[in-house]
């Protein structure tokens, strides 16, 4: 890649054939949100959509608003189902190339993006498709042995800020754990985009992870940390 395209700096453009050329499994990023509405839900599809454009394994596909979210954009990272028979247009299974193929079904891991993930958080979005394409192979044995024995469901929010480095930490774990275990949700959301969420959740310090909606935790987390305190919030 020789150029370097809107909206990345060169330094930053310079670094992600590292990230995504070797991917094994493609991603899809579905973003909900108009580009018609705000700065940050333009900017966001020119961000998901470049990343496709230049990167194989990468799809992007947008999707109006839809009144389960609060606020806006959301960025859906998916997985893609393997070993499906895709036909093609006239019905055979004959290899062919992918134009003519019917669209893959996506695998919903439960990995959010809340806002436009600018910052630290672009790094978020870096990790959470490779998290996806990996299928979360960064957790430690131990964490995926602890995991088997979930049986609730679990919502991680974490709130965060494009300077908050510690919180895309926090979010790398979380999203590993999304693609781990079904029972698990993730939503990073850009808090500092969205300063009523820092007052729904009573957040005073960042990043600021908030367990089924009732359990909060301040400051940075590590693997094992977070995990703690899930089963203390599923007790």
């Amino acid at each position: 890649m020789t150029t370097t395209p809107y909206p990345f700096d060169a330094e930053t453009w310079a670094l992600l054939p590292g990230y995504f050329d070797r991917l094994p499994r493609p991603v899809h990023l579905h973003m909900w949100g108009s580009e018609r509405q705000t700065e940050d839900e333009r900017e966001t599809a020119v961000l998901c959509r470049t990343l496709a454009e230049q990167f194989e394994k990468i799809q992007f596909r947008l999707f109006p608003r839809r009144v389960s979210y609060d606020y806006y954009p959301v960025i859906g990272v998916m997985g893609e189902q393997e070993g499906e028979g895709r036909k093609t247009e006239d019905g055979s299974d004959e290899a062919t190339p992918s134009s003519v193929l019917s669209p893959p079904s996506t695998i919903d891991y439960g990995v959010r993006i809340v806002g436009w993930p600018v910052g630290y958080q672009l790094t978020s979005l870096i990790t959470a498709i490779q998290v996806v394409s990996f299928k979360g192979q960064t957790l430690e044995p131990k964490t995926r042995i602890q995991l088997r024995g979930l049986k609730q469901e679990v919502s991680l929010q974490i709130l965060t800020a494009a300077n908050n480095e510690t919180g895309a930490l926090v979010a790398k774990t979380a999203f590993a754990l999304c693609v781990a275990h079904e029972q698990v949700r993730a939503y990073l959301i850009m808090a500092d985009r969205f300063p009523e969420a820092m007052f729904k959740f009573s957040a005073y310090q960042l990043p600021h992870t908030v367990i089924n909606g009732r359990y909060h935790v301040d400051g940075p987390l590590s693997e094992e940390d977070l995990l703690q305190h899930i089963a203390r919030a599923v007790k």
